[in-house]
């Protein structure tokens, strides 16, 4: 049955129900947009959503404002990785390393990104390093803290069995617990990316002059809804391709953790 408990299900079931899924919300909005007053500046309907955005990469540089969107969120991101990783892995291994950080960690992921904005235009200026800054402040923690319990997870048991065998601290850390956490890391990675992106708005409040964020903040302005309706629908597609790329990616790199079914 497909209802069973974490049972796989044919590629054929999965797609057809993932097509479903996608599409009964586009019926619903469709039907939400033709059943009101005609007005289109509340809930424009998907075929309003199509001509924008059609008109957007015909006369107004939507390639150039995805482009530097995604510049922006990978670099924030990417900044964010090669600090999180490492200081994550510490945090994780060592009681001493997670007693000095893990508290502060968790007192500054609570602060709300949007409130450094004022911080980071005074210390960055506002170019596109005050973008990047704001996506970082608001990935690096929460990346840092999931980091950390990836490598709590790691069974006790493998580095007691290392430490038995004379292994060193570094030599456990190199090759027991790092390789072992890498799955669940990867997981972190593709989650985190979808962090990033929630930020994009408020990055691209900072003096912006391109972006899918800035386009939606300025379509606020002159009441496009359907223009906020492309913006954010593009930034939600863009993210699904995203962690699609990441599913495959773990999928290639550890295929003994799936299954032959999606």
């Amino acid at each position: 049955m497909m209802l069973e408990i974490r049972k796989a299900i044919p590629q054929s079931a999965y797609w057809t129900l993932a097509v479903i899924g996608l599409l009964v919300p586009l019926l619903m909005w469709t039907v939400a947009a033709a059943s009101g007053d005609g007005n289109n500046v509340f809930m424009p309907g998907p075929v309003k959503v199509l001509e924008r955005m059609g008109l957007w990469a015909r006369e107004d540089d939507l390639l150039g404002d995805t482009l530097i969107s995604i510049m922006r969120v990978v670099l924030g991101w990417a900044l964010s990785a090669a600090i999180a990783l490492p200081l994550g892995l510490f945090i994780g291994t060592w009681r001493s390393v997670q007693a000095l950080l893990e508290p502060l960690t968790d007192f500054i992921r609570y602060m709300p990104a949007v409130a450094f904005v004022p911080l980071v235009m005074l210390w960055v200026g506002i170019d596109e390093g005050a973008k990047v800054a704001i996506i970082f402040i608001g990935t690096f923690f929460q990346m840092i803290l999931m980091v950390a319990e990836d490598v709590r997870r790691v069974p006790l048991a493998q580095i007691e069995a290392a430490q038995t065998m004379g292994a060193s601290r570094t030599e456990i850390v190199e090759k027991v617990i790092f390789p072992s956490s890498k799955p669940a890391l990867l997981d972190t990675m593709r989650v985190t990316m979808g962090f990033a992106w929630t930020y994009l708005v408020v990055a691209e409040l900072v003096a912006a002059q391109s972006g899918l964020g800035y386009a939606i903040l300025r379509a606020q302005r002159y009441l496009q809804t359907d223009k906020i309706f492309a913006g954010i629908l593009l930034i939600g597609l863009i993210g699904m391709v995203i962690d699609q790329l990441f599913r495959l990616a773990h999928r290639i790199a550890f295929p003994y953790l799936h299954g032959r079914s999606a």
